[in-house]
């Protein structure tokens, strides 16, 4: 299989609620991601979407790209650009401003020219990513939680919290170990 032509072309796809203002595309890791996905054989493509979730991703475009091409390599289609988009299509998902935003980011994607064979690697940094977020999001839920928890319930939510940080370290370990 050819890989894709690397094309860094800078488009605006964070929102309102992006931290830089000058994304690229091309410097996404999640973007990087998906394009690698795209192009793997459909054996690594499989270990790559199971090791995963939606919620790995921050952009919500990435994580609506990253559900259809894991539904595809799921039921074992094929799952590279063109097919993502006629699947897209024929789900009525290409209309409006959503549709736009998922053509364009899905174009860019598949043609940002990161190689299948680096595709753990950006597994490994997508889920490094997500696991530095989940402790922002921990520390603003035990902030929202002293101002509005009843106190018999604090350190239950403390330990939740703990556990579930466990799991994600656990998790990314896994992987950095080469379990994909």
């Amino acid at each position: 299989m050819t890989q894709p032509p690397d094309v860094p072309e800078a488009i605006d796809l964070a929102g309102p609620d992006a931290e830089i203002d000058d994304y690229s595309i091309a410097m996404d890791v999640e973007a990087q991601l998906l394009c690698s996905l795209l192009w793997a054989p459909a054996d690594r493509a499989a270990g790559a979407t199971a090791a995963m979730t939606r919620a790995d991703f921050y952009r919500p475009v990435h994580a609506e790209l990253f559900t259809a091409i894991a539904d595809l390599v799921t039921a074992g289609k094929p799952h590279n650009g063109a097919y993502v988009l006629s699947t897209l299509q024929q789900a009525g998902r290409t209309a409006g401003q959503r549709g736009k935003q998922l053509t364009t980011a899905l174009t860019d994607i598949t043609t940002i020219g990161i190689p299948s064979g680096e595709l753990e690697h950006y597994v490994g940094a997508v889920l490094t990513q997500a696991y530095r977020r989940g402790f922002r999001a921990a520390a603003q839920s035990l902030a929202q939680a002293a101002d509005e928890l009843p106190e018999d319930q604090l350190f239950e939510h403390l330990l939740s919290i703990g556990r579930e940080r466990r799991t994600a370290y656990e998790r990314l370990n896994t992987i950095r170990e080469g379990q994909l």
